[in-house]
């Protein structure tokens, strides 16, 4: 069976790479995490430069980033990456118009959620599983509501619970993922880390 891949994420992952400082930060950030200020100093670039760049990246789900208390860390999406060449090594097969797919957004519609948080969850999900994390604050928090859902009213879970419930809609970044829905209150814990729930007050926000 012959695989058909979309042009339309072969041309903007290309886009995203056609640049030799983002390049050259897919190479720094495959070898090891940094935040942005490392990245300034070792491409001789301003942080704003940087991060501009690391959001193209970002979007295109080449790029991962890590919080540690107000810390930004980016590394390489190695799934992303793996996509972006399996997709170059199928060129010959990528069909210059697409066969149209409808994807299954009924779950989507099931929330009952603003026009604009349906887009979000639409952009940035496909079967029910995140394809890659947005790099703006407000769309990032209709990613964390929704995630908070998957967890049941009014039970208490173990970390390893809460890991397996992430990692089932990204495994790529899972501990960030849960660390957000905490500081952003979806999710409560209790003092030591033992037990989590869903904090139901959070929904309303």
């Amino acid at each position: 069976m012959v695989t058909q891949y979309s042009e339309n994420s072969l041309l903007e992952m290309l886009k995203a790479l056609a640049d030799d400082s983002r390049l050259t930060l897919i190479r720094v950030l495959h070898e090891q995490e940094h935040t942005v200020t490392d990245l300034a100093g070792l491409l001789n670039l301003s942080e704003p430069t940087i991060s501009h760049h690391l959001t193209k990246l970002r979007e295109n789900g080449l790029v991962n980033l890590r919080m540690a208390g107000n810390q930004r860390f980016y590394r390489v999406n190695e799934t992303g990456l793996e996509r972006f060449k399996r997709l170059v090594n199928d060129i010959e097969k990528v069909k210059s118009e697409p066969e149209p797919v409808q994807p299954d957004h009924a779950w989507i519609k099931e929330l009952g959620w603003s026009a604009a948080d349906e887009k979000v969850l639409r952009d940035y999900t496909e079967g029910k599983k995140l394809t890659h994390l947005p790099s703006k604050r407000g769309k990032t928090q209709v990613i964390l509501r929704w995630l908070a859902t998957l967890f049941e009213e009014g039970r208490l879970y173990n970390e390893a619970e809460v890991n397996e419930v992430l990692k089932s809609v990204y495994a790529e970044d899972f501990v960030s993922l849960r660390r957000d829905l905490i500081d952003m209150a979806y999710l409560r814990r209790e003092m030591g880390g033992g037990k989590y729930w869903r904090n139901m007050e959070a929904d309303t926000k």
